[in-house]
């Protein structure tokens, strides 16, 4: 291990998961993209919604990677400002998890497209929204060799997945990561081996989420460690070059 998983802090932005009445999935850590981020092994860190005059460098100056609940947006596209984190984390291969909405914004930041609503434009594709009920669950089929395959195993999976919009073509840079059966994209990941970026459109930290679904954040956490070490060895390769 290079760096000690417990020192390591994890921005949170956006909007927080809260419980509802009900059954959960999973009652191994109590719900929260906060607690999940415990439960991996490192400090969560809240960020505000809106970073107003500071720069994505002075927020996330002293963290180790960032986990981006997306808010909905009427167009499903990024704000500026959501636009600047992506841009700022891969110029600075910064682990990011983009979740639900912040996978679109993501998507879109690097020149990939979405589908606004999935029912007029994808008829055929299988029931991806049930607002009475919280928590619809669908199988996905998650792809052989990506990161996402390394964190969860290769095969089908069931995820907590209720979305409107989805992911038409996939950004620059990106590769699909997981699909449901009727092949909406349900997970991107970058294409960078020295970036950690992956999106998913399932809630990992909310109510109905699986006792799986801590690994997302366990490979987060893991890939902030990788990050610090490498930046530890090429500063020691540095002072060694300038001694």
């Amino acid at each position: 291990m290079v760096a000690n998983s417990s020192t390591l802090r994890i921005g949170i932005y956006g909007l927080e998961e809260h419980a509802f009445p009900g059954n959960r999935g999973c009652a191994l850590w109590p719900v929260g993209y906060s607690a999940a981020v415990t439960a991996a092994g490192a400090m969560p860190v809240m960020l505000r919604d809106k970073i107003g005059r500071h720069s994505w460098a002075d927020v996330l100056g002293e963290l180790h990677g960032i986990v981006w609940a997306g808010k909905p947006h009427e167009n499903g596209y990024a704000t500026p400002e959501e636009e600047r984190l992506c841009q700022w984390c891969r110029k600075n291969s910064f682990p990011l998890l983009a979740v639900d909405h912040a996978m679109h914004g993501l998507n879109t930041t690097f020149g990939g497209t979405i589908h606004v609503d999935l029912a007029r434009e994808r008829p055929e594709a299988l029931q991806h929204r049930h607002p009475p009920e919280h928590g619809l669950r669908h199988a996905i089929n998650i792809v052989p060799g990506t990161r996402l395959a390394n964190i969860y195993g290769e095969g089908e999976l069931a995820v907590n997945s209720e979305h409107r919009r989805g992911v038409a073509r996939v950004a620059n840079g990106f590769q699909i990561g997981a699909t449901a059966l009727d092949g909406i994209v349900e997970a991107i990941e970058s294409q960078s081996a020295a970036w950690f970026a992956m999106a998913v459109q399932w809630r990992p930290a909310s109510t109905s989420a699986s006792g799986l679904d801590i690994q997302l954040f366990r490979g987060l956490v893991q890939a902030a460690e990788s990050r610090v070490g490498a930046r530890r060895k090429k500063s020691r390769i540095a002072c060694t070059s300038a001694a």
